[in-house]
Protein backbone atom coordinates (compact mmCIF):
# COMPACT_ATOMS: atom_id res chain seq x y z
CA UNK A 1 0.00 0.00 0.00
CA UNK A 2 1.43 3.05 -1.25
CA UNK A 3 1.67 6.03 1.73
CA UNK A 4 4.04 8.96 1.34
CA UNK A 5 4.87 9.05 4.87
CA UNK A 6 6.13 5.90 5.24
CA UNK A 7 7.34 4.91 2.02
CA UNK A 8 10.29 6.00 -0.66
CA UNK A 9 9.75 5.01 -4.13
CA UNK A 10 13.77 3.97 -5.08
CA UNK A 11 15.41 5.44 -8.27
CA UNK A 12 13.46 4.25 -11.18
CA UNK A 13 11.13 2.12 -9.40
CA UNK A 14 7.55 1.99 -10.69
CA UNK A 15 5.00 2.42 -7.99
CA UNK A 16 2.31 -0.04 -8.47
CA UNK A 17 -0.80 1.28 -10.32
CA UNK A 18 -4.51 0.72 -9.34
CA UNK A 19 -6.24 -2.07 -11.57
CA UNK A 20 -8.51 -0.41 -14.01
CA UNK A 21 -12.19 -0.76 -13.85
CA UNK A 22 -14.92 -0.28 -16.15
CA UNK A 23 -17.34 2.64 -14.59
CA UNK A 24 -19.20 3.57 -17.46
CA UNK A 25 -23.07 2.86 -17.59
CA UNK A 26 -23.46 1.00 -21.51
CA UNK A 27 -26.14 2.88 -22.84
CA UNK A 28 -28.23 -0.39 -24.06
CA UNK A 29 -28.69 -0.65 -19.85
CA UNK A 30 -29.73 2.45 -19.30
CA UNK A 31 -32.39 2.34 -22.58
CA UNK A 32 -33.30 -1.29 -21.25
CA UNK A 33 -34.24 0.21 -17.49
CA UNK A 34 -35.88 2.64 -19.10
CA UNK A 35 -37.97 0.79 -21.53
CA UNK A 36 -38.91 -1.40 -18.45
CA UNK A 37 -40.03 0.96 -16.42
CA UNK A 38 -42.63 2.45 -19.05
CA UNK A 39 -43.94 -0.38 -20.26
CA UNK A 40 -44.24 -2.00 -16.69
CA UNK A 41 -45.41 1.41 -14.90
CA UNK A 42 -47.50 3.53 -17.17
CA UNK A 43 -47.84 7.07 -16.24
CA UNK A 44 -51.40 7.04 -15.45
CA UNK A 45 -52.63 3.41 -13.75
CA UNK A 46 -56.77 3.67 -13.82
CA UNK A 47 -56.35 3.33 -10.55
CA UNK A 48 -54.07 3.39 -7.16
CA UNK A 49 -53.76 -0.66 -6.68
CA UNK A 50 -52.87 -0.06 -10.61
CA UNK A 51 -50.06 1.91 -9.91
CA UNK A 52 -48.75 -0.04 -7.07
CA UNK A 53 -48.86 -3.28 -8.76
CA UNK A 54 -47.34 -1.37 -11.78
CA UNK A 55 -44.40 -0.16 -9.77
CA UNK A 56 -44.01 -3.32 -7.85
CA UNK A 57 -43.50 -4.87 -11.21
CA UNK A 58 -41.17 -2.64 -12.31
CA UNK A 59 -38.83 -2.81 -9.45
CA UNK A 60 -38.74 -6.79 -9.59
CA UNK A 61 -37.61 -6.31 -13.43
CA UNK A 62 -34.21 -4.65 -12.43
CA UNK A 63 -32.94 -8.12 -11.19
CA UNK A 64 -33.08 -9.12 -14.61
CA UNK A 65 -31.17 -6.31 -16.22
CA UNK A 66 -27.61 -6.93 -17.05
CA UNK A 67 -25.38 -7.58 -13.96
CA UNK A 68 -24.30 -4.85 -11.26
CA UNK A 69 -20.98 -5.45 -11.93
CA UNK A 70 -21.40 -3.94 -14.93
CA UNK A 71 -22.60 -0.44 -13.67
CA UNK A 72 -20.47 1.61 -11.59
CA UNK A 73 -21.85 0.66 -8.21
CA UNK A 74 -20.34 -2.79 -8.84
CA UNK A 75 -20.51 -6.20 -7.49
CA UNK A 76 -16.78 -6.80 -6.57
CA UNK A 77 -15.65 -5.54 -2.83
CA UNK A 78 -12.77 -2.95 -3.26
CA UNK A 79 -9.21 -3.54 -1.46
CA UNK A 80 -7.29 -0.99 -0.23
CA UNK A 81 -4.79 -1.51 -3.49
CA UNK A 82 -7.85 -0.71 -5.96
CA UNK A 83 -7.71 2.90 -4.59
CA UNK A 84 -5.93 6.22 -5.62
CA UNK A 85 -5.53 9.77 -5.09
CA UNK A 86 -6.62 10.78 -8.85
CA UNK A 87 -7.38 8.60 -11.64
CA UNK A 88 -9.10 5.58 -9.48
CA UNK A 89 -11.82 3.55 -11.48
CA UNK A 90 -13.02 1.88 -8.15
CA UNK A 91 -16.21 2.72 -6.67
CA UNK A 92 -16.02 5.83 -4.91
CA UNK A 93 -19.30 5.21 -2.79
CA UNK A 94 -17.09 2.64 -0.86
CA UNK A 95 -15.67 4.62 2.15
CA UNK A 96 -13.46 1.40 3.65
CA UNK A 97 -10.86 0.09 3.63
CA UNK A 98 -9.01 2.97 4.07
CA UNK A 99 -5.98 3.73 2.27
CA UNK A 100 -5.00 6.98 3.89
CA UNK A 101 -5.42 6.94 7.48
CA UNK A 102 -4.52 10.17 7.51
CA UNK A 103 -7.30 11.87 5.74
CA UNK A 104 -9.90 10.26 7.88
CA UNK A 105 -7.48 11.21 10.77
CA UNK A 106 -8.04 14.79 9.79
CA UNK A 107 -11.24 14.66 9.04
CA UNK A 108 -12.50 13.50 12.91
CA UNK A 109 -10.06 16.54 14.01
CA UNK A 110 -11.66 18.74 12.37
CA UNK A 111 -14.80 18.04 13.44
CA UNK A 112 -13.42 18.31 17.19
CA UNK A 113 -13.14 21.87 16.14
CA UNK A 114 -16.14 22.76 15.29
CA UNK A 115 -17.26 26.18 16.19
CA UNK A 116 -19.52 29.11 15.47
CA UNK A 117 -18.83 32.64 14.96
CA UNK A 118 -22.15 33.86 16.91
CA UNK A 119 -20.31 32.01 19.97
CA UNK A 120 -17.86 34.90 19.82
CA UNK A 121 -18.99 37.87 21.88
CA UNK A 122 -18.23 41.19 19.62
CA UNK A 123 -19.24 43.88 22.49
CA UNK A 124 -15.87 45.44 23.30
CA UNK A 125 -15.01 45.51 19.38
CA UNK A 126 -17.96 47.51 18.57
CA UNK A 127 -17.11 49.53 21.94
CA UNK A 128 -13.31 50.09 20.41
CA UNK A 129 -14.08 50.26 16.50
CA UNK A 130 -16.81 53.29 17.25
CA UNK A 131 -14.46 55.31 19.82
CA UNK A 132 -12.83 57.91 18.16
CA UNK A 133 -9.49 57.09 19.84
CA UNK A 134 -9.90 53.18 20.09
CA UNK A 135 -7.55 52.65 17.27
CA UNK A 136 -5.35 54.37 15.07
CA UNK A 137 -6.21 55.12 11.52
CA UNK A 138 -2.90 52.10 10.55
CA UNK A 139 -4.89 49.88 12.90
CA UNK A 140 -8.28 50.64 11.59
CA UNK A 141 -6.58 49.77 8.04
CA UNK A 142 -5.17 46.88 9.00
CA UNK A 143 -9.18 45.30 9.97
CA UNK A 144 -10.25 46.56 7.18
CA UNK A 145 -8.10 45.26 4.88
CA UNK A 146 -8.02 41.87 6.57
CA UNK A 147 -11.50 41.68 6.56
CA UNK A 148 -12.06 42.86 2.99
CA UNK A 149 -9.36 40.06 1.55
CA UNK A 150 -10.65 37.16 3.61
CA UNK A 151 -14.50 37.52 3.14
CA UNK A 152 -13.48 37.01 -0.90
CA UNK A 153 -10.74 34.60 -0.08
CA UNK A 154 -12.30 31.87 1.73
CA UNK A 155 -15.64 31.89 -0.90
CA UNK A 156 -12.71 31.40 -4.01
CA UNK A 157 -11.77 28.51 -1.61
CA UNK A 158 -15.08 27.49 -1.54
CA UNK A 159 -15.68 27.32 -4.98
CA UNK A 160 -12.71 25.70 -6.28
CA UNK A 161 -13.19 22.58 -3.20
CA UNK A 162 -16.53 22.77 -4.78
CA UNK A 163 -16.44 23.06 -8.57
CA UNK A 164 -13.56 21.55 -9.17
CA UNK A 165 -11.29 19.34 -6.26
CA UNK A 166 -14.01 17.47 -4.76
CA UNK A 167 -14.82 15.53 -8.41
CA UNK A 168 -10.91 15.13 -9.43
CA UNK A 169 -10.23 13.59 -6.04
CA UNK A 170 -11.01 10.10 -7.11
CA UNK A 171 -10.90 8.91 -2.62
CA UNK A 172 -13.53 8.82 -0.91
CA UNK A 173 -11.77 9.50 2.83
CA UNK A 174 -10.34 12.59 1.21
CA UNK A 175 -13.62 13.33 -0.06
CA UNK A 176 -14.67 13.28 3.30
CA UNK A 177 -12.49 15.73 4.39
CA UNK A 178 -13.05 18.04 1.35
CA UNK A 179 -16.70 18.06 2.65
CA UNK A 180 -15.73 18.83 6.22
CA UNK A 181 -13.16 21.83 4.62
CA UNK A 182 -16.17 23.15 2.37
CA UNK A 183 -17.99 23.66 5.54
CA UNK A 184 -15.52 24.97 7.31
CA UNK A 185 -14.77 28.04 4.31
CA UNK A 186 -18.65 28.51 4.74
CA UNK A 187 -17.96 29.09 8.62
CA UNK A 188 -15.40 31.61 7.99
CA UNK A 189 -17.10 33.73 5.06
CA UNK A 190 -19.57 33.51 7.68
CA UNK A 191 -17.29 34.87 10.76
CA UNK A 192 -15.43 37.82 8.25
CA UNK A 193 -19.73 38.73 7.06
CA UNK A 194 -20.76 38.56 11.50
CA UNK A 195 -17.27 40.79 12.26
CA UNK A 196 -18.12 43.29 9.22
CA UNK A 197 -21.94 43.44 10.66
CA UNK A 198 -21.21 43.76 14.19
CA UNK A 199 -19.01 46.85 13.51
CA UNK A 200 -21.22 48.20 11.50
CA UNK A 201 -18.46 48.83 8.45
CA UNK A 202 -19.75 49.54 5.07
CA UNK A 203 -20.35 46.49 3.51
CA UNK A 204 -19.68 47.47 -0.09
CA UNK A 205 -16.52 48.64 0.42
CA UNK A 206 -15.27 45.65 2.16
CA UNK A 207 -16.68 42.57 0.10
CA UNK A 208 -15.23 45.01 -2.94
CA UNK A 209 -11.72 45.33 -1.64
CA UNK A 210 -10.68 42.39 -4.12
CA UNK A 211 -11.84 44.46 -7.10
CA UNK A 212 -10.96 47.76 -6.12
CA UNK A 213 -7.65 47.82 -3.75
CA UNK A 214 -4.77 46.81 -6.18
CA UNK A 215 -2.71 44.47 -3.66
CA UNK A 216 -5.86 42.41 -2.52
CA UNK A 217 -6.92 42.13 -6.50
CA UNK A 218 -3.82 40.88 -7.24
CA UNK A 219 -4.01 38.26 -5.16
CA UNK A 220 -7.20 37.55 -5.75
CA UNK A 221 -6.52 37.71 -9.66
CA UNK A 222 -3.39 35.02 -8.84
CA UNK A 223 -5.49 32.65 -6.85
CA UNK A 224 -8.11 32.69 -9.62
CA UNK A 225 -5.64 32.49 -12.69
CA UNK A 226 -4.31 28.81 -10.81
CA UNK A 227 -7.50 27.31 -10.45
CA UNK A 228 -10.04 28.44 -12.79
CA UNK A 229 -9.61 25.80 -15.00
CA UNK A 230 -10.58 23.30 -12.63
CA UNK A 231 -14.06 24.50 -12.36
CA UNK A 232 -14.74 23.60 -16.08
CA UNK A 233 -17.20 20.62 -16.11
CA UNK A 234 -15.67 19.52 -18.93
CA UNK A 235 -11.87 19.42 -17.72
CA UNK A 236 -10.98 16.12 -16.80
CA UNK A 237 -7.46 13.84 -15.37
CA UNK A 238 -5.88 11.42 -17.25
CA UNK A 239 -3.10 13.04 -18.74
CA UNK A 240 0.36 14.08 -17.94
CA UNK A 241 -0.26 17.06 -19.37
CA UNK A 242 -4.35 17.68 -16.93
CA UNK A 243 -2.80 15.15 -14.14
CA UNK A 244 -0.10 18.31 -13.68
CA UNK A 245 -2.96 21.19 -13.98
CA UNK A 246 -5.25 19.34 -10.92
CA UNK A 247 -1.06 19.24 -9.34
CA UNK A 248 -0.49 22.91 -10.35
CA UNK A 249 -4.06 23.73 -9.00
CA UNK A 250 -3.53 22.00 -5.64
CA UNK A 251 -0.27 24.03 -5.15
CA UNK A 252 -1.44 27.27 -5.63
CA UNK A 253 -4.50 26.70 -4.00
CA UNK A 254 -2.98 24.65 -0.90
CA UNK A 255 0.58 26.22 -0.59
CA UNK A 256 0.16 29.88 -2.25
CA UNK A 257 -3.50 30.97 -1.12
CA UNK A 258 -3.94 29.27 2.10
CA UNK A 259 -0.22 28.30 2.59
CA UNK A 260 1.64 32.64 1.87
CA UNK A 261 -1.62 35.10 1.23
CA UNK A 262 -3.33 33.91 4.80
CA UNK A 263 -0.43 34.76 6.80
CA UNK A 264 0.10 38.45 6.69
CA UNK A 265 -3.52 38.85 7.40
CA UNK A 266 -3.41 36.51 10.58
CA UNK A 267 -0.12 37.86 12.18
CA UNK A 268 -1.70 41.26 12.01
CA UNK A 269 -4.83 40.33 13.57
CA UNK A 270 -3.43 38.09 16.36
CA UNK A 271 -0.88 41.08 17.27
CA UNK A 272 -3.70 43.38 17.76
CA UNK A 273 -5.65 40.77 19.55
CA UNK A 274 -2.56 39.64 21.73
CA UNK A 275 -2.45 43.85 22.89
CA UNK A 276 -6.42 43.70 24.14
CA UNK A 277 -7.34 45.22 20.59
CA UNK A 278 -10.54 44.01 18.49
CA UNK A 279 -10.26 40.82 21.05
CA UNK A 280 -13.59 39.38 19.25
CA UNK A 281 -12.17 39.64 15.51
CA UNK A 282 -9.23 38.12 16.74
CA UNK A 283 -10.44 35.46 18.88
CA UNK A 284 -12.48 34.26 15.30
CA UNK A 285 -9.47 34.77 13.56
CA UNK A 286 -7.56 32.01 15.83
CA UNK A 287 -10.32 29.58 15.36
CA UNK A 288 -9.81 30.63 11.49
CA UNK A 289 -6.39 29.91 11.48
CA UNK A 290 -6.15 26.70 13.43
CA UNK A 291 -8.24 25.63 10.77
CA UNK A 292 -6.76 26.81 7.76
CA UNK A 293 -3.44 25.28 9.51
CA UNK A 294 -5.48 21.82 9.08
CA UNK A 295 -6.18 22.56 5.58
CA UNK A 296 -3.04 23.28 4.42
CA UNK A 297 -1.28 20.15 6.35
CA UNK A 298 -4.00 18.19 4.60
CA UNK A 299 -3.34 19.46 1.03
CA UNK A 300 0.40 19.37 1.33
CA UNK A 301 -0.38 15.58 2.12
CA UNK A 302 -2.54 15.27 -0.86
CA UNK A 303 -0.16 16.62 -3.02
CA UNK A 304 3.03 14.61 -1.68
CA UNK A 305 0.78 11.30 -2.30
CA UNK A 306 -0.28 12.01 -5.93
CA UNK A 307 3.67 13.05 -6.24
CA UNK A 308 4.35 9.63 -5.22
CA UNK A 309 2.09 7.39 -6.90
CA UNK A 310 2.80 9.66 -10.11
CA UNK A 311 6.28 10.36 -10.16
CA UNK A 312 6.47 11.07 -13.88
CA UNK A 313 4.61 14.29 -13.09
CA UNK A 314 7.10 15.55 -10.93
CA UNK A 315 9.63 16.44 -13.57
CA UNK A 316 12.38 18.99 -13.09
CA UNK A 317 10.46 21.20 -15.29
CA UNK A 318 7.84 21.35 -13.09
CA UNK A 319 9.83 21.48 -10.21
CA UNK A 320 10.78 24.99 -11.24
CA UNK A 321 7.26 25.86 -11.90
CA UNK A 322 6.27 25.28 -8.48
CA UNK A 323 8.84 27.34 -6.78
CA UNK A 324 8.53 30.51 -9.26
CA UNK A 325 4.78 29.86 -8.06
CA UNK A 326 6.12 29.52 -4.61
CA UNK A 327 8.18 32.90 -4.88
CA UNK A 328 5.07 34.96 -6.94
CA UNK A 329 2.88 33.97 -4.10
CA UNK A 330 5.80 35.21 -1.57
CA UNK A 331 6.27 39.10 -4.04
CA UNK A 332 2.67 39.61 -3.53
CA UNK A 333 2.14 38.54 0.29
CA UNK A 334 4.94 40.90 0.70
CA UNK A 335 3.62 43.82 -1.33
CA UNK A 336 0.21 43.31 0.80
CA UNK A 337 2.09 43.83 3.77
CA UNK A 338 3.72 46.80 2.74
CA UNK A 339 0.39 48.01 1.51
CA UNK A 340 -1.57 47.63 5.13
CA UNK A 341 1.46 48.79 6.82
CA UNK A 342 2.94 51.42 5.69
CA UNK A 343 4.32 52.85 9.34
CA UNK A 344 5.44 50.63 11.55
CA UNK A 345 1.90 49.25 14.08
CA UNK A 346 2.03 46.25 16.66
CA UNK A 347 5.41 45.79 17.27
CA UNK A 348 5.77 44.52 13.91
CA UNK A 349 6.58 46.34 10.07
CA UNK A 350 6.83 45.79 6.80
CA UNK A 351 10.55 44.67 6.77
CA UNK A 352 9.95 42.06 9.70
CA UNK A 353 6.82 40.92 8.06
CA UNK A 354 8.77 40.49 4.45
CA UNK A 355 11.08 38.00 6.88
CA UNK A 356 8.39 36.10 8.12
CA UNK A 357 6.84 35.36 4.68
CA UNK A 358 10.67 34.45 3.21
CA UNK A 359 10.50 32.00 6.40
CA UNK A 360 7.01 30.86 5.40
CA UNK A 361 7.98 30.48 1.79
CA UNK A 362 11.13 28.60 3.02
CA UNK A 363 8.68 25.90 4.97
CA UNK A 364 6.37 24.82 2.25
CA UNK A 365 9.17 24.61 -0.14
CA UNK A 366 10.33 22.37 2.46
CA UNK A 367 6.72 20.59 2.75
CA UNK A 368 6.85 19.56 -1.00
CA UNK A 369 10.59 18.25 -1.04
CA UNK A 370 12.32 21.53 -2.75
CA UNK A 371 14.71 23.53 -1.94
CA UNK A 372 14.94 26.61 0.34
CA UNK A 373 14.83 30.32 -1.72
CA UNK A 374 14.96 32.76 0.91
CA UNK A 375 18.64 31.38 2.90
CA UNK A 376 19.04 32.63 6.11
CA UNK A 377 15.30 33.68 6.40
CA UNK A 378 14.13 33.56 10.39
CA UNK A 379 10.59 33.78 12.38
CA UNK A 380 10.43 37.19 13.61
CA UNK A 381 6.99 36.32 15.49
CA UNK A 382 7.31 32.68 17.29
CA UNK A 383 4.14 33.57 18.91
CA UNK A 384 2.49 32.70 16.05
CA UNK A 385 3.68 29.15 16.18
CA UNK A 386 2.01 29.12 19.74
CA UNK A 387 -1.28 29.76 18.14
CA UNK A 388 -1.69 27.10 15.74
CA UNK A 389 -0.81 24.85 18.14
CA UNK A 390 -4.16 23.06 17.91
CA UNK A 391 -3.22 20.90 21.53
CA UNK A 392 -1.43 22.63 23.56
CA UNK A 393 -2.45 24.73 26.52
CA UNK A 394 -1.95 28.65 25.78
CA UNK A 395 -2.47 31.72 27.42
CA UNK A 396 -4.89 34.30 24.56
CA UNK A 397 -6.08 37.59 25.57
CA UNK A 398 -5.71 36.67 29.00
CA UNK A 399 -7.61 33.92 29.35
CA UNK A 400 -6.34 30.33 28.60
CA UNK A 401 -8.28 27.72 25.58
CA UNK A 402 -7.69 23.95 26.66
CA UNK A 403 -7.74 21.62 24.36
CA UNK A 404 -9.66 23.62 21.37
CA UNK A 405 -12.69 21.85 20.66
CA UNK A 406 -16.06 22.44 19.82
CA UNK A 407 -17.37 25.79 20.63
CA UNK A 408 -19.71 25.03 23.38
CA UNK A 409 -17.10 23.15 24.85
CA UNK A 410 -14.31 25.49 25.60
CA UNK A 411 -12.71 25.67 29.00
CA UNK A 412 -11.54 28.94 29.88
CA UNK A 413 -9.86 29.90 33.06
Amino acid sequence: MLNWNDYNVAEGETPVSAPQQNTSVPPEVVSQALETLTEEAPLAPSSANDRVRAAAEAVASIDTAPGLEELEIGAARISVDEKAMINCRADLNQLVPFKYDWAWQKYLDGCANHWMPQEVNMTADVATWKSEDGLTEDERRIVMRSLGYFSTADSLVANNLVLGLYRLITNPECRQYLLRQAFEEAIHTHAYQYCIESLGMDEGEVFNMYREVPSVAKKASWSLDKTQVLSDPTFNTGTVETDQQLLRNLIGFYAVTEGIFFYCGFTQILSMGRRNKMTGVAEQFQYILRDESMHLNFGIDVINQIKLENPHLWTETFQQEVIQMILEGTTLEIEYARDTMPRGVLGMNASMMEEYLQFIANRRLNQLGLPEQFIGAQNPFPWMSEIMDLRKEKNFFETRVIEYQTGGALSWD
